[in-house]
């Protein structure tokens, strides 16, 4: 059975959603699921946009099936060779042998990476670069290379008739499709966690790739947006295009303070609680704190792209950082966080040692700042401690 929606008058969404995945990536939770976006464009010609993962492709194919009518398919355009988007792109040109594979000339070397054909398929490809054309009809598509955002294949396409950006994984989200497909029909401020630790961990490493894809789309005349994950946006393009512009210049959205800590007794939450209850007090909002043996690092990594300032709170272990500790700031410096305030406190029965280690791992970061002294703790805070916590607060503010 079909499950599609039209999106205007011949442009279809044949994506599926997978809610049985658990890891996207095998590597971020995604307790909501995980949806794939496929589109149809249906005018003199048919262009596919993409495909989806394989564990979806029955789905996929009635969808596909529903909407093409037994009209040919004519063309498939290959934004994004991720195999969540192109894994059934062999399959889909074993059905219709005839189709034009359009695509950049990285993304032709990288299909035959992927897929053996057992067919010659070479008079198949009509390769694009940067702003090359595609009259289908009424509609032109547009070419706009997007290398490293975040694959190296990458590009977008935009429909100058119906103004929409088919925008690869830019503009995505974490989370299944349910039943609403546009941002207008949800409360999209409420799904903006979501969207930033999709950028923040996807995306996050490639600022200055992102920069330039943003100064294309300055360009262009978008009305609408079409992601490969995440809702269709309309209604909030400005809004989307403002936390990107912050995102990719690491530059956060808050003045506010996200503090990650690792303990084993208790002695180091103890401190990071007392801390926050402080900064509260002199109004500091919309404080986190996270447990790094309880919480994923995508979850922190997404505050440390909103927040201004980060505090770092480990027990000494091993004569080195609590290894879970040591997990997050390797996630930290690998998605090249910048323009940070960063507060450490270390905790250690004897030979205390994970603040400087800590510093040591974050130091070749760009523009950021570290608070003069670091509180280091002796197994638990002790009351003439209270002063160097004050004094972390007046730091952060």
């Amino acid at each position: 059975m079909h499950n599609t929606r039209k999106i205007n008058e011949d442009l279809f969404y044949i994506g599926v959603s997978d809610r049985k995945i658990a890891l996207f990536e095998n590597v971020y939770p995604v307790c909501e699921g995980m949806s794939y976006n496929s589109y149809l464009l249906d005018d003199e010609k048919t262009v596919l946009f993409d495909t989806v993962d394989k564990a979806c492709s029955g789905q996929f194919f009635d969808n596909l099936n529903k909407v093409l009518n037994s009209r040919p398919l004519d063309y498939i355009v290959i934004n994004h060779l991720e195999p969540d988007h192109s894994a059934l792109i062999k399959d889909v040109i074993d059905k219709y042998p005839n189709i034009k594979i359009v695509c950049n000339q990285k993304a032709k070397q990288m299909l035959f990476q992927f897929f053996e054909f057992e067919n010659d398929i070479e008079n198949n490809f009509q390769i694009v670069k940067e702003g090359d054309t595609l009259t289908i009809g009424k509609h032109v598509l547009t070419f706009v290379m997007a290398p490293m955002v975040h694959w190296p294949e990458t590009m977008v396409t935009y429909d100058s008739y119906n103004k929409t950006l088919f925008s690869a994984d830019a503009f995505g989200a974490f989370g299944a499709i349910n039943g609403n497909l546009f941002d207008c029909e949800v409360d999209f401020i409420c799904k903006i966690d979501e969207y930033r630790r999709y950028y923040s961990n996807i995306v996050g490493k490639y600022g200055t790739q992102v920069n330039m894809l943003l100064n294309k789309a300055k360009n262009l005349d978008i009305k609408m947006i079409c992601p490969l994950h995440g809702l269709v946006i309309k209604e909030n393009i400005s809004y989307l295009m403002e936390k990107y512009n912050l995102w990719a210049n690491y530059l956060p959205e808050d003045d506010s303070v996200v503090i990650a800590y690792a303990s084993v007794y208790g002695g180091t939450q103890n401190a990071v609680e007392i801390l926050a209850n402080k900064l509260a007090q002199k109004g500091v909002k919309n404080i986190k704190i996270y447990d790094v043996s309880h919480t994923h690092s995508s979850y922190i990594i997404s505050e440390v792209f909103r927040c201004s300032k980060v505090v770092l709170a480990s027990t000494t272990y091993n004569n080195s950082i609590f290894v879970k500790m040591e997990h997050l700031i390797k996630d930290i410096v690998s998605h090249n966080i910048q323009n940070r305030k960063f507060g450490i406190i270390e905790n250690g029965t004897w030979a205390c040692c994970s603040g400087e280690l800590i510093k040591e791992m974050l130091k070749n970061l760009k523009n950021v700042e570290f608070l003069d002294e670091k509180i280091s703790i002796k197994s638990a805070l002790k009351k003439i401690q209270e002063n160097d916590i004050d004094e972390m607060v007046k730091c952060l503010m």
